[in-house]
């Protein structure tokens, strides 16, 4: 099982770019898009407070950095509440798209992976998991082919 953002499996805080896989050598350089999305986590829960949150947010932010220090290009974005859905042939408008919190989309990410399972590396990496977030991994398609 790979270690929790900022902790290695004996729960020794560690440096988070530490945990991040290098871009997997032999593959020459990244060439495929893949889309992180991500459900649940910290934003999507009301018991945090606002120091806890902080530090949350700030573990995203190097997260982010390490992947564009390695040039794996990451572009994205949180999402904010409150939305809505529309669905059917009707095209019925409800408030909010889920029933439970930890389905709820709060963010994605584009960035350049070797191969998806390197993508698959990347994504156990995510800050996410530390409050109960997930993460699905998605290659994205190349308009050119």
């Amino acid at each position: 099982m790979p270690p929790v953002a900022g902790f290695d499996e004996a729960g020794r805080r560690i440096r988070l770019g530490a945990m991040m896989p290098e871009p997997q050598s032999g593959e020459g350089a990244l060439r495929s898009k893949f889309m992180l999305i991500f459900r649940g986590g910290a934003v999507a829960r009301h018991d945090l407070s606002p120091s806890e949150l902080q530090a949350h947010v700030e573990k995203w932010y190097r997260w982010s950095d390490e992947l564009a220090r390695q040039g794996r290009g990451n572009a994205g974005t949180a999402l904010d509440n409150p939305g809505a859905a529309v669905r059917g042939h009707e095209r019925v408008v409800t408030d909010g798209p889920y029933a439970e919190s930890k389905d709820l989309v709060t963010g994605s990410m584009i960035f350049e992976a070797a191969s998806l399972e390197d993508a698959i590396d990347v994504a156990r990496t995510c800050p996410t998991y530390e409050f109960g977030g997930s993460v699905e991994v998605r290659p994205v398609q190349d308009p050119r082919v």
